[in-house]
């Protein structure tokens, strides 16, 4: 008896170790985000902004500004201003976003500025990919690098032409939302998986009554709700709050081929395998050799340059990967290889075409 209760015991603590939220893997239809992007102009930098030369856009933008403040510049006036620089604005509106909410902006320099710290943003009118206007945004910029330069030497350290201007944007339109039309709800899953949405089904069954939930596919599961907003708003909460053990997630090799990262998951397992690997390896010395002729010999001097190319190939010894279950096996099995991480991207791929990686294999 005792026996049965620590098993049965030890189950339900399993059963709640891998339980997750309706709310962190699945998203209510229609409550989205929305981007928006506008075009201004940040001015007051440090003579680092755009060169008027090369960025006539710049110019002819300070020039419109200008002439709807009421100043007008005699015809045939030459700019050549360095604390101004033509950006674009972006910014997300996030889902119930009401005028008269602050949100967050991005700046990124669209000319040849050198810098947009410390500049403001003049007002900038943020567009949807309708045509209208969500948004205005103005403000101060905040860039996280910094740099220098003097004599020909300059360093910098992080990017220094795209910013942020903290709440810069005040909401002026509203998207309206499906959430209290109709009858239903729909929950979509983050990741589509046919068990998941069958369980998470069963789950909103169980707490709310037989036929409440219907999983149209392995991404859309229809829920009843109350049609009074108000109900419909607690329900959401409830229904948000569920946990359920969602199906086993596919294993997946995450590769970034710009930066030689590589990232997997628990439930990534390779067969038994033998990897060939070798490195070549180009070496290219050049030395300037200057050859001085005799004093009043009549002769030039001669600069020759000697070029010395050397090619080596390392030996690559064949190595037998053997089968591995867990993740800290695959890692040494791959580690015992000896290669690089920008080889082991090439691995990876020769592992899955030959089907001794069990796992998807994804290039970023």
């Amino acid at each position: 008896m005792l026996r049965n209760l620590l098993l049965a015991s030890l189950l339900a603590f399993t059963s709640m170790a891998y339980a997750e939220r309706v709310k962190d893997i699945a998203t209510i239809e229609g409550v989205r985000t929305n981007q928006l992007i506008g075009y201004g102009l940040i001015v007051g930098l440090d003579g680092t902004g755009d060169q008027t030369t090369s960025t006539p856009f710049t110019v002819q933008s300070l020039v419109s500004m200008l002439g709807q403040l009421g100043v007008q510049l005699p015809t045939g006036t030459s700019l050549q201003l360095k604390n101004v620089a033509a950006v674009m604005v972006t910014a997300t509106l996030p889902p119930f976003a009401k005028p008269g909410q602050g949100i967050d902006v991005t700046v990124s320099s669209l000319g040849n500025a050198k810098s947009l710290r410390g500049g403001t943003l003049l007002v900038t009118p943020l567009k949807g990919l309708d045509g209208q206007v969500y948004a205005m945004a103005q403000g101060n910029v905040l860039v996280g690098g910094a740099g220098a330069a003097s004599g020909g030497s300059s360093q910098q350290v992080n990017h220094l032409a795209a910013g942020r201007v903290p709440t810069g944007a005040t909401v002026e339109r509203s998207v309206p939302t499906r959430l209290g039309q109709g009858d239903f709800v729909r929950l979509e899953l983050k990741e589509a998986d046919f068990t998941t949405a069958s369980r998470l089904a069963e789950v909103v069954d169980r707490a709310f009554g037989r036929g409440a939930a219907l999983a149209l596919d392995g991404r859309v599961i229809q829920v009843r709700a109350p049609t009074d907003p108000g109900k419909r708003v607690a329900f959401l909460a409830q229904l948000e709050a569920l946990n359920l053990n969602p199906g086993q997630p596919t294993p997946k090799v995450i590769i970034n081929a710009r930066t030689g990262s590589i990232v997997m998951n628990q439930l990534v397992s390779v067969d038994k395998c033998a990897i060939a690997h070798g490195n070549l390896s180009v070496t290219i010395n050049s030395e300037k050799q200057v050859s001085q002729p005799e004093a009043r010999s009549g002769g030039e001097t001669v600069v020759t340059e000697t070029a010395d190319v050397q090619v080596k190939s390392d030996k690559g010894e064949l190595m037998v990967v053997p089968a591995s279950a867990s993740l800290n096996d695959v890692v040494r099995a791959l580690n015992a290889v000896g290669a690089t991480p920008q080889d082991l991207l090439a691995i990876l791929q020769a592992m899955k075409a030959a089907g001794a990686l069990k796992a998807e294999l994804e290039v970023i």
